[in-house]
């Protein structure tokens, strides 16, 4: 692939990521940091995608549909009717492969996959998947949807130029970001 793969989610204590269709917490700083870190690109020329599912899209207020800055791919077996900058796909798999050609293929820099559960378990799944940037959020809340187990025997906890190492605090609720890498199988590449 000419691009990255990368996760993004915040979570509580108890591993939850949502409540309702809605995230079960309001922190302003922490959307921001998402939105930073999901638009972000070195070349000023590209652009990022986020990939999420139905229920995810859903979830997302009208007025920030899509999610500005980034093409959007919403994955599900139903059909959607989606507006500009927004592509509707069957699986993770095609998702990647429709960013992998004309004329997206060269005007991508990395893809997001911004939820939810099941979307993050594939993705965390995949060869592809390069990075969990992963929101702790030291406080239990009352959640319907959670995030599966990183997959520790998979990923590193890494240090990012770019990530906050500081604990963050908003609202009484403290929280930190973290930074997991893909660890590559050495023994399975070619000398």
């Amino acid at each position: 692939m000419n691009f990255k793969l990368n996760i993004i989610v915040a979570v509580s204590e108890n591993m939850g990521i949502g409540m309702n269709g809605d995230l079960p917490w309001r922190l302003r700083k922490e959307m921001a940091y998402f939105s930073r870190m999901t638009k972000r690109t070195k070349d000023s020329s590209k652009q990022n995608a986020v990939i999420m599912g139905r229920k995810t899209w859903e979830s997302i207020p009208d007025k920030n549909r899509p999610l500005a800055g980034r093409i959007n791919i919403v994955l599900s077996r139903q059909d959607l009717k989606l507006g500009l900058n927004t592509l509707a796909c069957s699986s993770l798999e095609t998702a990647l492969q429709s960013l992998q050609e004309p004329p997206l293929a060269e005007s991508i820099e990395s893809a997001w996959v911004i939820g939810g559960s099941s979307v993050y378990k594939e993705a965390m799944a995949s060869p592809h998947c390069s990075r969990i940037y992963l929101t702790k959020i030291f406080k239990t809340f009352e959640c319907d949807t959670f995030l599966p187990e990183v997959p520790m025997n998979t990923f590193k906890l890494v240090k990012d130029p770019d990530v906050p190492e500081e604990m963050q605090e908003e609202n009484g609720v403290l929280y930190g970001y973290q930074v997991y890498e893909r660890l590559h199988d050495f023994n399975s590449l070619k000398l």
